[in-house]
């Protein structure tokens, strides 16, 4: 175990983690941040038009100024996976694989995971046509054929969106009809360059090194159909199994305040794994520099 006793330990390094660490270090906090990766679901976005002070950015070149930044301070960076937060005797364990970590306060900032079609060519074809963001990623198929993968409201809110923006939007659905709020699929269907196929599953996204189509198995027949872009909205996961002893709502997602104080006291939450809605880069972003500011008026409270 690493005796040391930190101010505060924040989980996860997207925008609301690397945010969150910005502010810490700003504050002189003693800190250490515990996280796989730098950037998150950023790292895996092809291409951002909606980040404040950016027209046009990479994911890849936003993770990079985000690590530029952090490395502006001093502080302990651990590429481990948090396991589990515990609490004993008035103080935070987060325990790794490999070791624990003690902590006064803790952020929670492990972001969300998007549920995946697990279909041949999905995992080649990511970001190349692929994506699972449409108001990331959707004026990038401006004038192209997509498809939007799932059935439920969030598939027909993207379907609405790339209506205006796409050539074609083929809406794809299992089941034999939509899941979605009838005012959705009423929208929709008044849309006049969609094509709305129910009781239709995916069996393959196929191109070589972009998206060319995807096969589908139509109640009995197989068919291919010609897109240029994917886009799966069948929902997604946070990443909230680190903690089990603060409340959740149905969805999984850490409950928060407007201070991202969650139910446990000194224990935080920020960005796509919490219950905030709108789950987008700069809403995290804003989580986390509160969520900071909250622990450290937590901390000033207790002296």
């Amino acid at each position: 175990m690493n005796k040391h006793e930190y101010e505060l330990i924040i989980i996860g390094a997207g925008p609301a983690g690397i945010t969150a660490a910005i502010y810490a270090a700003r504050k002189s906090m003693d800190f250490m941040v515990l996280t796989m990766n730098i950037g998150g679901q950023v790292s895996f976005s092809s291409e951002i038009e909606n980040y404040t002070g950016f027209q046009y950015i990479t994911g890849e070149e936003l993770t990079e100024k985000f690590r530029s930044h952090l490395e502006k301070y001093k502080f302990d960076l651990f590429l481990e996976r948090a396991v589990k937060v515990e609490f004993e005797d008035g103080i935070f364990k987060v325990r790794t694989e490999d070791s624990d970590y003690l902590g006064r306060t803790v952020i929670v900032a492990t972001g969300r995971r998007p549920r995946k079609l697990n279909v041949p060519g999905e995992e080649k074809l990511k970001n190349r046509g692929v994506t699972y963001c449409v108001t990331c990623d959707g004026p990038l198929f401006e004038g192209l054929d997509v498809a939007v993968i799932g059935g439920g409201n969030s598939g027909l809110e993207a379907a609405l969106q790339l209506v205006k923006i796409a050539n074609s939007v083929k809406l794809i659905e299992i089941a034999p009809q939509l899941r979605a709020d009838k005012v959705l699929i009423d929208k929709l269907k008044d849309s006049s360059n969609v094509e709305i196929l129910t009781n239709t599953k995916v069996l393959e996204i196929i191109g070589d090194n972009v998206v060319a189509g995807i096969k589908v198995l139509m109640g009995d027949q197989k068919v291919t159909l010609p897109v240029q872009g994917v886009f799966v909205e069948i929902g997604s996961t946070p990443n909230s199994d680190v903690v089990d002893f603060v409340e959740k709502n149905p969805w999984g997602e850490i409950i928060v305040n407007c201070r991202c104080e969650t139910s446990f006291s000194g224990l935080f939450a920020a960005g796509d794994v919490t219950n905030v809605p709108e789950k987008q880069i700069v809403v995290a972003a804003g989580e986390g520099c509160k969520a900071a500011l909250s622990a450290f008026k937590y901390l000033q409270r207790l002296t």
